[in-house]
């Protein structure tokens, strides 16, 4: 639950056409793993699984220490967006969820081990926190009823095969769409209102 003091917490992901989510950083049809965070206002932390937080790391020190070698790495120069969020993920709290992750090179990160820690950073007044994910977290927080706000990246293909987003979800979930945006190239950006269990138990 939200109060009009607590955090907000908004998770932004890039998916399929057909609800695939990607469970690494070799989706060839994903742009830039820096576009979620351009959906949202300005954030006070990001929110990571265990599972998906090795990668990241790794990934965005390497953009922040060495943009070349990530660029031979990804066969294109790295974007002027990219060594941005790389500055500014290195200077905002990071909160990854774990219980097998003992410790993080990550300059900003602490290993949080239980959803009542998470739960209890969502109650404390603050801006909004950005959902990185993966797709894992975001279900775990919508069948929490934590997750206020979910941003989509649409891309224009489909895979039929791998891990849906929703996959395992607890119960039905009624969302509420509230912006979308075309954009030149072809993607999608969906904004849903994810309504609590108490809102939808109340119809």
């Amino acid at each position: 639950m939200t109060t009009a003091t607590s955090r907000q917490f908004i998770a932004a992901m890039q998916v399929t056409l057909d609800g695939r989510s990607p469970g690494g950083t070799e989706a060839d049809w994903v742009d830039s793993w820096a576009d979620g965070l351009e959906l949202l206002p300005r954030v006070d932390a990001f929110i990571l699984g265990g599972g998906m937080f090795p990668q990241y790391e790794d990934f965005w020190a390497a953009v922040r220490k060495d943009p070349a070698a990530v660029a031979d790495w990804l066969g294109r120069d790295v974007y002027p967006r990219e060594i941005e969020y790389a500055r500014v993920t290195a200077e905002t709290p990071h909160l990854v969820l774990s219980t097998t992750i003992k410790d993080a090179a990550w300059p900003t990160a602490r290993i949080v081990r239980h959803l009542d820690e998470l739960r209890a950073f969502k109650s404390q007044p603050g801006g909004p926190v950005y959902v990185v994910g993966g797709a894992g977290l975001v279900r775990t927080l919508i069948d929490e009823g934590m997750l206020d706000e979910l941003r989509l990246i649409v891309h224009p293909v489909a895979l039929g095969a791998g891990a849906g987003l929703f996959d395992g979800i607890a119960q039905r979930q009624d969302l509420e769409l509230t912006d979308s945006e075309r954009t030149a190239a072809g993607r999608v950006h969906l904004t849903y209102h994810v309504r609590s269990r108490a809102a939808q138990a109340d119809g």
